[in-house]
């Protein structure tokens, strides 16, 4: 279930499958930036929308470029900052939330991973403050998401708080409309 790329590199990123784009980008070095024709997507760009960690790590240690945009104007740190938990992840959470605190600890772990998967983006030069086609930074979207535990990493890397998206709204105004206070105070600091 989900994409399905035309581009074998953008597929066995987006699958999680570095085996198969090992053997890819053996065959075929150029695959590693290669865009998919549909939506322009780059490998690194489909692994970050599954939010496949080892092969991202693996794709940035091989020096892909951070800065490519699919046709929605967005890099691979708008992807990583739309991602949140998927309906599965909220089914799984709410079995499991009255056996032991299961449910409690699948979120944490869920929480850390994309934790991890925002560091490792970051490590590399990437624009913290691209926008995409609505106009959106990354800072815009972990607003949206109420990630207070990715704004931090994106302050720290002196994301640019003042960027009016195309509705007009900062990302401080969506915290604030929203009623994420934690975030708003974050937000409110660095200014």
């Amino acid at each position: 279930m989900g994409l399905v790329y035309s581009e074998p590199a953008c597929q066995s990123a987006y699958d999680g499958d570095i085996h198969q784009l090992y053997h890819i980008l053996s065959n075929d070095p150029s695959s590693l930036n290669v865009r998919e024709k549909y939506n322009g997507d780059t490998p690194l760009i489909a692994a970050c929308r599954r939010g496949n960690l080892r092969v991202v790590k693996y794709l940035l240690d091989n020096r892909a470029d951070v800065h490519l945009t699919n046709k929605k104007h967005r890099t691979c740190l708008h992807y990583v900052s739309k991602r949140g938990f998927s309906l599965l992840d909220y089914l799984m959470i709410s079995i499991l939330m009255p056996i032991l605190l299961l449910g409690y600890f699948l979120m944490l772990q869920k929480q850390r991973q994309n934790v991890a998967l925002m560091e490792a983006v970051l490590s590399s030069k990437v624009n913290v403050n691209a926008v995409d086609y609505k106009g959106n930074t990354a800072l815009h979207y972990v607003c949206k998401r109420k990630s207070h535990r990715l704004v931090p990493l994106l302050l720290d890397k002196n994301a640019n708080t003042k960027v009016k998206n195309n509705d007009g709204e900062t990302p401080l105004d969506i915290a604030t409309r929203l009623r994420f206070n934690k975030i708003v105070y974050m937000l409110k600091k660095t200014q």
